[in-house]
């Protein structure tokens, strides 16, 4: 089968940097699915792990997490899905990704594609829909309409880089199923509509010291903080804005941050990796299958909408090459995908 790999760290502008190959094709065992990918979404951690993680004497590593497709097979342990089902999901960090035409992932950590979507609109969305999730409601504990404290009326949360994958993401469950005030950052015209137009409401340059900007809309301090790049560098500033009490979350990898300045205010730091449940097989594992079929069903309602910015082409090396480029720049809006092989 064909699939997309590397077998050492090079700069995107090298062609070995991503290569086409030939494989075999995998076979389901457990409780693993057999997909047919028909389209894939690039993630920074794509871009991390191929400058960073270089494979053991050249052996061929496959990237790819995002991916919408059609179930081929099943393993003999699965009761959640059958052949052909569409299904979307983020994979694990410890497997072949999806950059390939046939891929094994658990039935645990897969969803029901929406109904609603294109298979290009549904990739864009598994992995910044964990991460956001997550964050959101597993760890800083955000409170959801109808629920304990009523969705959190009163309260304010900020997003740091609103305008990326996963604020984007981010900005929609929060406007949708709280009743927090959302602020989320964004540093140029285009990717501050863009975050308005998602739901935020307010928009903080991030680009200019971020707590005069805090009070100057009216709030002592944030009460939920998720910071989804460059921490190390805000972090002063979300120390002074955020509230007594509060919470902060992040999911980068920053330089050394002094935890030490978050005790006068009893604020708690959270850690968000979405790879964290399938990575050590945890026993609320599942959880992530709940949760995208959750995603799925407010997509088709029309709650949720995809963050789909741009398909670039076909599922293959140079156009990897591309999608991964643009990802290096920063500067990024939304999800990047590509389609079909």
């Amino acid at each position: 089968m064909k699939a997309i790999g590397y077998r050492q760290s090079l700069p995107i502008t090298d062609a070995a940097s991503l290569i086409d190959v030939e494989i075999d094709r995998p076979n389901p065992t457990g409780r693993d699915l057999l997909v047919r990918v028909e389209a894939v979404s690039v993630n920074p951690v794509d871009v991390k792990l191929r400058r960073n993680a270089a494979p053991a004497d050249g052996a061929l590593r496959v990237l790819g997490f995002d991916a919408a497709g059609v179930v081929e097979a099943v393993g003999p342990d699965v009761t959640l899905f059958r052949p052909g089902d569409a299904v979307f999901y983020a994979g694990s960090i410890d497997r072949p990704g999806t950059n390939a035409e046939f891929h094994l992932v658990d039935e645990r950590i897969v969803g029901p594609r929406p109904a609603s979507l294109s298979v290009a609109e549904a990739a864009a969305l598994p992995l910044t829909a964990i991460t956001a999730w997550e964050m959101l409601f597993h760890r800083l504990g955000l409170p959801r309409v109808g629920g304990e404290g009523d969705g959190g009326q009163d309260r304010s949360l900020l997003i740091v880089g609103g305008a990326g994958g996963v604020g984007s993401i981010a900005i929609q469950l929060a406007r949708r199923l709280t009743k927090v005030r959302v602020l989320a950052t964004a540093s140029r015209p285009e990717t501050a509509d863009w975050v308005r137009e998602l739901g935020a409401h307010d928009v903080i340059d991030h680009s200019r010291p971020m707590a005069e900007q805090v009070t100057a809309l009216g709030l002592s301090g944030v009460d939920f903080i998720f910071s989804t790049n460059a921490t190390d560098r805000h972090f002063p500033d979300l120390v002074t804005l955020v509230a007594p009490q509060g919470r902060i979350g992040l999911i980068d990898d920053p330089e050394p941050i002094d935890v030490r300045l978050l005790k006068r205010k009893s604020v708690s730091l959270h850690w968000e990796l979405m790879f964290t449940r399938p990575l050590f097989q945890t026993a609320d594992m599942i959880a992530q299958h709940e949760l995208l079929a959750e995603v799925s069903r407010l997509v088709d309602s029309g709650t949720l909408r995809t963050t789909l910015t741009e398909t670039l082409g076909r599922i293959d090396a140079a156009t990897l090459r591309q999608a991964h480029a643009l990802i290096e720049t920063g500067k990024a809006r939304g999800k990047i995908v590509l389609e079909g092989f």
